[in-house]
């Protein structure tokens, strides 16, 4: 399950997998800055934010796609698992920070970010994943599969 081909582009591969530790020097945190509010992350911090989140295991997955013409980080997102004691102790997966570079949209990069964490999502046994979306992304998600439910709150504290 860590990488999948994309063959849509007869002329590289780019593959999906699991974020690394180099990945920052790729990227990532630039990529991330098209998504929302991304300050400068150290190195240091880059680190400990990546062993702390690599105890988890297949509890919080964070995955990637790299160019492999330029090396750059493209696409992201990740899942963490929430374990419940609704549905028997189920488990619900919660998609968070999907993101692909402006420069590679178009390309189904996307929905193969999607796939990835779902498919990781049932493999890890969830009865649900859900996530939150802006209004102009709706109708990425629904082709996805996902369907508009209820309604998102939010607290920020400062």
């Amino acid at each position: 399950m860590d990488t999948l081909a994309d063959n849509s582009n007869n002329d590289r591969t780019n593959k999906i997998r699991r974020l690394e530790i180099t990945d920052k020097s790729k990227g990532f945190i630039e990529l991330l800055r098209q998504l929302t509010v991304c300050d400068s992350v150290s190195d240091k911090d880059f680190e400990d934010r990546f062993r702390e989140l690599a105890c988890e295991g297949d509890d919080h997955v964070i995955c990637v796609i790299e160019d492999s013409d330029t090396g750059k980080i493209i696409a992201t997102g990740s899942v963490f698992i929430e374990k419940k004691f609704v549905r028997n102790c189920g488990k619900a997966a919660h998609i968070e920070d999907v993101v692909v570079d402006a420069d590679a949209r178009g390309m189904q990069l996307g929905k193969k970010i999607i796939e990835f964490l779902i498919d990781h999502a049932q493999s890890m046994g969830c009865y649900k994943v859900i996530l939150d979306c802006s209004a102009q992304n709706k109708a990425f998600y629904e082709k996805c599969g996902f369907k508009q439910k209820e309604i998102q709150m939010v607290k920020y504290f400062p």
